[in-house]
């Protein structure tokens, strides 16, 4: 090997990320909003950085491991899923699934179950439509229409709902956090499901029961809920992507075959033309181009970092201490928990950290599908906690626009919803349980 193609290794060879991250997080302090600031943009910076580092090292060498980054096969491949996803999301939005799928769940709720029933909701919708922000956006509007019923109960009704939210989005096939999870460790999305499942399902089933007796005793006064219509078939497109994705059939033909099911009901039920049809495919694509083009961006810079020796120094100071693969597993939670807290954004975390947890597996020969669920369920336990996430600054800029208020003046704080957000914390405290009481089986 030549000298320009050894790689120089320390700490500044860190620099294109670190510069990323103060850059970010201090511009999103100051403007008081952690997504105005485009990510796309200040990771541009950070590649040109990476360009200019390391001088001797030719120009035409550092566009290479760019492009060898840019174009690692799980990248593209994750690219091609998540158009498929959006396209998948768009279309079915177009076609009235969404209202009709939430009016279905509303419509068999008893009164007393309706916190506790917000939350299934809430599950079953981001886990249909793989998105914790669209799914409060869509539910946010209903929970804080309770109000008007139980003055006092929006908090602890958004809270269902971003608790539900980040249920979904740590389990749904067509989640980006899923994708990247599973498309970073090499792994599928079957298998990291069960893993997953194993973790949040008996969290899920006590935050139900929390909920049920939480709302049970604010709900005695109401007798009923004005619910509109649904339509069931257009609720069959997200239980044939959740069955088919269920039984192991591959992500890209499950999305073509949900895109295919959904085009057809629009357009035999009438609500949707052949041309309306297209250009809602084409919105939901265009709706994925910076995150795909953020991704190849991303893979790019960590591309060169890694051929300046920047992820070897990182490993190194990671794995210093860690003797043991349970200590491995730590290592990449804490890691990706560190990450998710500054960049306040769950996927790019783990498309950051993913390459990182796989050198760490593929050293401490750790199980792949644990390693995905580990990225996954850590991230969304921060995404959901953290007052200036998506979720939960959407939520809080419902009852802003539902109270007829400034989009600047919530009715109620981030500390409000927080304290009501047992899924997220709990989902934290399953994931390290998982991890300090693992099984040291190969199969597992």
């Amino acid at each position: 090997m030549d000298r320009e193609n050894q790689a120089i290794g320390g700490f500044w060879a860190l620099l294109p990320l670190i510069l990323f991250i103060v850059v970010y997080f201090l511009s999103s302090l100051l403007i008081g909003d952690f997504y105005a600031v485009p990510v796309l943009v200040v990771f541009v910076i950070a590649l040109f950085v990476a360009f200019l580092q390391y001088p001797e090292k030719s120009f035409a060498t550092k566009l290479h491991h760019f492009s060898k980054g840019s174009g690692d096969e799980n990248i593209l491949i994750m690219i091609l899923i998540f158009l498929l996803a959006g396209a998948f999301g768009e279309l079915s939005k177009s076609i009235g699934a969404i209202s009709s799928t939430i009016n279905f769940a509303l419509t068999y709720i008893s009164p007393s179950f309706i916190i506790s029933g917000i939350f299934l909701i809430s599950c079953f919708v981001s886990t249909s439509l793989g998105t914790s922000v669209g799914t409060v956006v869509a539910l946010a509007p209903i929970a804080v229409g309770f109000e008007s019923y139980l003055p006092g109960i929006t908090a602890l009704a958004l809270a269902a709902v971003v608790g539900g939210a980040m249920f979904g989005d740590n389990l749904s096939f067509i989640s980006d956090t899923t994708i990247a999870a599973t498309r970073t460790q090499n792994v599928s999305m079957k298998d990291k499901f069960k893993v997953n499942f194993g973790i949040v399902m008996p969290v899920a089933i006590i935050v139900f029961i929390i909920y049920y007796f939480q709302g049970a005793a604010l709900v005695q006064h109401i007798d009923y809920l004005n619910v509109e219509d649904y339509e069931f078939l257009k609720i069959v497109p997200y239980l044939l992507v959740f069955i088919l994705a269920l039984l192991g059939l591959q992500v890209i033909w499950t999305l073509g075959i949900g895109i295919i099911t959904a085009l057809l009901i629009g357009i035999g039920s009438g609500d949707i033309t052949f041309l309306e049809s297209v250009k809602a495919i084409n919105t939901g694509f265009a709706g994925m181009f910076e995150l795909s083009i953020l991704c190849l961006i991303i893979g790019g810079v960590v591309g060169i970092i890694r051929f300046n020796g920047g992820i070897d120094y990182l490993l190194n100071i990671v794995l210093k201490n860690i003797k043991s693969s349970r200590g491995a597993e730590l290592g990449i939670a804490l890691l990706t928990a560190l990450v998710n807290f500054t960049l306040a954004n769950n996927t790019i975390t783990i498309v950051i950290v993913g390459p990182i947890a796989k050198e760490i597996s593929d050293r401490f020969n750790l199980v792949p599908k644990r390693v995905a669920s580990i990225l996954d369920t850590v991230s969304c336990f921060v995404q959901g906690l953290i007052p200036y996430g998506a979720q939960i600054l959407a939520a809080l800029a419902t009852t802003s626009i539902i109270a007829g208020a400034d989009l600047g003046k919530p009715t109620i704080s981030p500390l409000d919803l927080i304290q009501y957000l047992y899924y997220p914390f709990l989902t934290g405290i399953a994931t390290l349980i998982f991890i300090l009481f693992r099984k040291d089986k190969k199969s597992y």
